[in-house]
């Protein structure tokens, strides 16, 4: 995926670009940035972590979980998957939900089951491997999440922050997987000054 997406940048005519990675992107633009380091001025990465990383095998198990849950209850997975599951998490879930209905044009297909099976396998295997050297990756990094992540637990993007030589480090309280989501607003205000510095 880290090679097809660099061969879409080039095909764009692009020789540098800015790369915002949530949760799977964040472990792909890990690799683009690895591999392509002069191809990328800097680096978000949002309820991701590193290769290896703490609980980040289990994203199979607890997606299906709340996927199952989801469909008992009628309700939307994301809503178990991204927020949680406080009043506050319970709201936030119900208002990105109602944000992601907003667009009525050019919206995307909804994933096909052949997919999500291979994207839950993509993380597994993400989760296997043996932590990566991220003190290769010099350029300046927005670590994003929420402080209750369950599908790829907080303390990855601690850890990232941490072994990341050059790294700003946001966790917003309150909030899971779905933290950009949920504070929209701080999260744009703070991804664009991180850009523009």
């Amino acid at each position: 995926m880290a090679k097809d997406a660099v061969t879409f940048i080039l095909a764009l005519g692009l020789t540098q670009v800015d790369l915002l990675g949530f949760s799977m992107g964040g472990m792909i633009a890990q690799v683009i940035v690895a591999d392509e380091p002069r191809l990328v001025r800097k680096l978000i990465l949002a309820g991701t972590g590193p290769a290896g990383g703490e609980g980040i095998t289990n994203v199979t198990k607890l997606s299906n979980f709340d996927t199952i849950r989801a469909l008992l209850t009628l309700q939307d997975p994301k809503q178990f998957l991204f927020f949680t599951r406080t009043a506050n998490g319970r709201r936030a879930g119900k208002e990105f939900l109602a944000r992601l209905k907003e667009r009525t044009a050019d919206r995307d297909k909804a994933i096909s089951l052949k997919a999500y099976r291979a994207q839950l396998t993509a993380i597994h295997r993400w989760g296997l491997e043996q932590p990566h050297d991220l003190s290769v990756i010099r350029q300046p990094v927005l670590v994003a999440n929420g402080e209750s992540d369950r599908m790829v637990p907080t303390t990855n993007s601690l850890d990232l922050a941490r072994r990341l030589p050059d790294s700003d480090l946001v966790i917003y309280p309150d909030a899971g997987h779905g933290g950009i989501f949920q504070f929209h607003g701080q999260f744009v205000a703070k991804a664009l000054e991180f850009l523009q510095r």
